[in-house]
């Protein structure tokens, strides 16, 4: 953690990513402060740009997607930051895209899905990322158990 947070607000931010519902008074009980204090400290840590948000975790499967894959994707050489920049805004926008990951490595992006079947893994693969120009290959991994700690903020 930063070391211009103390343990007050490293416990705040714990608590509040595991329950971003918690309620003022619940996170005043659990931290042995004041309500007004546990309040004024979730204020100041938004303000401070260390609580980026408050989300929603939605349960795929419930949706009709209980399938989730990570597809590698690997962009072909020439233009690559315009083939960057487009790759991204275009991606994340489709209906099935979780989350849009830009690496270095062997990948240039990884791209995690939730449909409702491997019919529809494939013809996402087909229809989204093979076919465009820029791609020159992907590499698709079916997730089988997902665990999450938290919720990171978007890089943009």
């Amino acid at each position: 953690m930063s070391d211009n947070l103390d343990p007050v607000d490293e416990r705040i931010m714990h608590l509040l990513a595991r329950d971003g519902r918690m309620t003022n008074a619940a996170l005043a009980d659990a931290l042995g402060v004041a309500p007004s204090t546990a309040h004024a400290r979730v204020r100041a840590l938004i303000e401070r740009g260390y609580i980026s948000g408050f989300h929603a975790a939605l349960d795929q499967r419930a949706l009709g997607r209980g399938l989730q894959a990570v597809i590698g994707v690997t962009l072909r050489p020439g233009a690559r930051q315009d083939a960057i920049r487009a790759f991204t805004q275009e991606v994340r926008r489709l209906p099935d895209v979780i989350q849009v990951f830009f690496l270095g490595g062997s990948d240039d992006f990884l791209v995690h899905i939730a449909v409702a079947d491997s019919t529809a893994v494939r013809k996402f693969v087909v229809d989204h990322l093979s076919a465009r120009p820029s791609v020159a290959s992907t590499r698709t991994s079916l997730i089988f158990e997902y665990h999450r700690n938290t919720t990171a903020a978007d890089f943009d």
